[in-house]
């Protein structure tokens, strides 16, 4: 078996041969922890939602059309689960900190307030920049599970880049650089 055609290995787990699934989970497993990061801003709970994801995809795989747009679908069912962990915790993301000119020089700081103007972009620009920044993935590899051109992951995250310097100015966080997270 090709272990990297991703059709081959999906329709192999549709037949029911489980190490092609497990490979489909080695493969995916990082994007979608990472993608459930951007909603979630927890890193366990992104493992879990991710986790879940998998039990979700494996449990419902037969019902994918598909077979060669599995990364979208799979990531479809990690934005679910993520969705569905928000609404029974009531999570609270990106909590308030005090911004001070004394600590201003402060790195761990800058990190938080960089981190926040992440969190206050829309959902679809916060999964660019956490799979990009975060996760170091591949523009190859976000086009492919976000279901977009190479050309869109570029522009969408230069919007995204952008946005993130809007907020950090608009908040006079001057600490240097802050084109890129």
């Amino acid at each position: 078996m090709d272990l990297n055609s991703e059709t081959k290995l999906v329709e192999a787990a549709q037949d029911g041969h489980l190490e092609s699934f497990g490979f489909l989970y080695e493969r995916y497993y990082n994007a979608l922890v990472a993608l459930a990061y951007s909603m979630l801003a927890d890193r366990d709970l992104a493992e879990d939602a991710a986790q879940e994801s998998f039990v979700v995809a494996c449990r419902n795989l037969s019902n994918l059309k598909s077979k060669n747009k599995f990364g979208p679908w799979l990531a479809g069912i990690c934005r679910n689960v993520a969705r569905q962990m928000l609404r029974s915790k009531d999570k609270v993301i990106a909590p308030s900190i005090q911004y001070t000119a004394a600590n201003k020089n402060n790195e761990a700081l800058h990190s938080e307030v960089i981190r926040r103007a992440v969190w206050k972009l829309p959902a679809s620009d916060k999964e660019l920049i956490v799979l990009r920044y975060y996760d170091n993935m591949p523009y190859e590899q976000m086009a492919q599970i976000l279901d977009i051109s190479v050309q869109a992951v570029n522009g969408r995250l230069i919007r995204a880049k952008r946005k993130i310097a809007k907020y950090l100015k608009h908040d006079g966080f001057t600490g240097g650089d802050y084109e890129t997270p």
